[in-house]
C-alpha cells in the first residue's frame, strides 16, 4: 500500500513539472503578446508598449498583436506610431474590425474627421447592429460638417438603443447646427430624462435655452443642475460665473444676461475598443434606467434586402441576409464631463473592468464657442447616368453555380470581400442569372462600391423588371451614392404598381424630410406608413415627427 502511494506521489510531481515546463517554454512572441495585454489591463502603458513591440517583432504577421500595440502606443501618447501600428494591423487583416474602430477613434482624437469617417463606415458595414459604431460615425460626420448624415447615424444608433443619451445629444447638436433650436432642446431634454446626470446634454440644454430660446429661468435651472454634478466639472468656475450673472439678470425686469455660454459642443475623441478577450474591451454600460424617450428624427428605412438563395425562384420575398451580423448591444455610454466626452471608465460607478480608453488632452476651463446657426441652402444633387442594359443572355450556369456556392460559404464565414468576388464571377459566368446579379449588388453595396452595386441592380432589373426587392435596393443604393432624385424616381415606380408598399413610403418620407426639406410630401408618405402599418417599428417616431412638423 505504501509503495502504491509513493508511485502516485512521484507521478503527481512529474505531472506538475511537465506543466511548469510547458508554461515556461511557450514561444517568446505569444508570451510577449500575452504579457503586453495584461499590462494594458493594469494600465501600465509604457511597459505594455515595450512588451508589444517585442511581440510584433517576433510575430510580425499577427494582426492582433499590431492592434494591441497601437492601443498601447495611443495610451502612451505616441499617436503617430499608433497610426502606423493600426495601419499595419489592417494591412495584415482588412477584416479586423476593432482596428478600424481604434484607428477611427485616433483620427478623431487628432481632429481628422474625414479619415475617421472612413474607418467607422468600415466598422458599421460589418457591425451594422452595434450602436457604438453609429455613434462614432455620427460624431465624425458632425465634426466634418456633414450634418444630415450625422443625423442619420445618430438615429440609427437610437434605433438599436432607444434610451441612448449620447445619440439623443448628438441629434440635438445636429439640430442646433441646422438652426432648429427648439427641436434641439427636445433632444437634449430627452437625453437628460434618459440619463439625468449626463453632463453634455444638461449643459447643451441650458445653452440652447439661454442663447436661442431666451428662456433664462429654465437655462438657470439646468446650469445649476450641471454645477451640482459629481465629480465637479472641469469648467465649473466658468459656468458658475455665467449662472451667477444670469441669476442676477433675472431679478431685473427686462434685463438681458451679462454673460453668454457658448453653444453645444461637438464631440471630442472617443475611446479605443480592442478585440477579444472581454476583460480588455473598453465597454461599460449605463445603469439600467428604463425611461421612455421620444425622438423627433424618424428612424431610417430598413437595410438593404438580403441576398436570395439559389433555390429562390424569383427572389421576390425578402429574406434575411447572411451578411447581417447578430444584434449586438455591448453598450458604450459613459458618465462624462462635457470637456472630455469619453473619459476613462475608471471614473464611472459600478465599473470593475479596466478600460482601454486613450487619455484625452485636458481642455482649458473656458466656455465653449457658440455654434453658428444657418439655414440649409436649397439642395442640389447629381443625377445618375443609367446604363440601361438589355436583358442579358444565359451563360455558363454550372460554373456560375459553383462560384455562387463559394460566395454563400464566404458569407457564412463573414468573408465579405471573397463573397463579393465570387458573386461577381457567378454573374460573369451567367449574366442572365438574376440571383447572381442581385447578390453581387448586395455585396458591392456592403463594400460601399456603389458603382458596381448600381450596375448589378440594373442588370438584375433587366432580367426581372417587376422585382420589388431589386428596385427597392436599387433606390437605397442611389440614395447612398448621393443620387437622391433618382432614388425618388425608383421608389415612385414601386408605388405606381404597388401603392401599399410600406418600405417605399417610409424611404420616400425620409428622403423628402431629410434630403429635400419637402415637409408636405414627407408628411404624406409618413401618414401612409401609419395608415398601412400602424404597428410599424418607426410608428412612434413618425407620430412625434408629425407633431413637431405640423402643416
Amino acid at each position: 500500500m505504501l509503495a502504491k502511494k509513493n508511485r502516485i506521489c512521484r507521478g503527481a510531481i512529474i505531472f506538475c513539472a511537465l506543466v511548469i515546463l510547458a508554461a515556461g517554454c511557450a514561444p517568446p512572441g505569444p508570451r510577449a503578446l500575452l504579457k503586453g495585454k495584461k499590462l494594458l489591463e493594469r494600465g501600465d502603458y509604457a511597459a505594455a508598449v515595450a512588451e508589444l513591440k517585442t511581440a510584433t517583432s517576433l510575430v510580425a504577421t499577427n494582426a492582433q498583436a499590431w492592434n494591441y500595440y497601437g492601443v498601447a502606443l495611443q495610451h502612451a501618447g505616441q499617436s503617430a506610431a499608433a497610426v502606423l501600428a493600426y495601419q499595419r494591423a489592417l494591412a495584415l487583416d482588412r477584416d479586423l474590425i476593432e482596428a478600424h474602430y481604434n484607428l477611427g477613434c485616433l483620427w478623431l482624437e487628432q481632429n481628422k474627421p474625414d479619415e475617421a469617417k472612413s474607418e467607422f463606415i468600415a466598422y458599421t458595414l460589418s457591425r451594422s447592429n452595434a450602436p457604438e459604431g453609429w455613434l462614432k460615425l455620427g460624431a465624425a460626420q458632425l465634426r466634418a460638417g456633414d450634418v444630415l448624415s450625422a443625423e442619420k447615424s445618430f438615429s440609427t444608433a437610437l434605433h438599436f438603443s432607444p434610451d441612448d443619451a449620447e445619440a439623443l445629444n448628438g441629434l440635438g447638436l445636429a439640430r442646433v447646427q441646422r438652426g432648429r433650436a427648439r427641436e434641439a432642446a427636445e433632444f437634449f431634454a430627452a437625453a437628460v430624462r434618459a440619463h439625468p446626470d449626463y453632463a453634455p446634454a444638461i449643459l447643451n440644454l441650458a445653452t440652447v435655452e439661454q442663447q436661442y430660446l431666451r428662456d433664462n429661468r429654465s437655462a438657470l435651472q439646468h446650469y445649476r443642475a450641471y454645477l451640482a454634478l459629481t465629480p465637479r466639472p472641469e469648467n465649473w468656475d466658468a459656468v458658475n460665473a455665467i449662472a451667477d450673472n444670469l441669476e442676477q439678470s433675472t431679478t431685473v425686469a427686462g434685463a438681458s444676461p451679462k454673460a453668454n455660454v457658448g453653444g453645444p459642443w461637438t464631440p471630442p475623441p472617443n475611446p479605443v475598443r480592442t478585440a477579444s478577450p472581454p476583460s480588455v474591451r473598453a465597454n461599460s454600460s449605463l445603469s439600467s434606467r428604463q425611461s421612455q424617450v421620444e425622438s423627433v428624427q424618424v428612424q431610417p428605412e430598413p437595410a438593404i434586402v438580403g441576398t436570395p438563395s439559389v433555390s429562390a425562384p424569383a427572389a421576390e420575398s425578402p429574406t434575411e441576409s447572411s451578411s447581417e451580423p447578430a444584434n449586438q448591444k455591448p453598450g458604450f455610454l459613459r458618465r462624462m464631463n462635457p470637456l472630455d466626452w469619453f473619459r476613462s471608465d475608471s471614473q464611472n460607478e459600478g465599473n470593475t473592468a479596466t478600460p482601454l480608453t486613450p487619455k484625452a488632452s485636458p481642455a482649458p476651463a473656458v466656455a465653449p464657442k457658440p455654434v453658428r446657426i444657418f439655414q440649409p441652402s436649397p439642395p442640389t444633387f447629381p443625377r445618375y447616368l443609367y446604363l440601361l442594359p438589355g436583358r442579358p443572355r444565359a451563360g455558363d450556369r454550372p460554373s456560375a453555380e459553383r462560384a455562387f456556392t463559394r460566395a454563400r460559404e464566404a458569407e457564412l464565414d463573414s468573408r465579405w470581400t471573397d463573397a463579393m468576388e465570387s458573386y461577381r464571377q457567378a454573374a460573369q459566368f451567367d449574366p442572365g442569372w438574376f440571383e447572381a446579379q442581385y447578390n453581387y449588388g448586395v455585396m458591392a453595396y456592403r463594400a460601399q462600391d456603389f458603382r458596381q452595386s448600381l450596375a448589378a441592380y440594373e442588370m438584375a432589373l433587366a432580367i426581372q423588371p417587376d422585382s420589388i426587392n431589386a428596385r427597392y435596393n436599387f433606390a437605397l443604393v442611389l440614395k447612398a451614392a448621393g443620387y437622391a432624385p433618382d432614388a425618388v424616381n425608383e421608389l415612385e415606380k414601386i408605388l405606381a404598381s404597388n401603392s401599399d408598399e410600406v418600405r417605399a413610403h417610409l424611404a420616400l418620407g425620409n428622403l423628402y424630410a431629410q434630403q429635400f426639406y419637402d415637409l408636405t410630401r414627407a408628411r404624406q408618405h409618413y401618414w401612409k406608413v401609419l395608415e398601412l402599418d400602424p404597428k410599424n417599428p418607426q410608428a412612434s417616431d413618425i407620430q412625434f415627427w408629425l407633431s413637431a412638423n405640423p402643416p
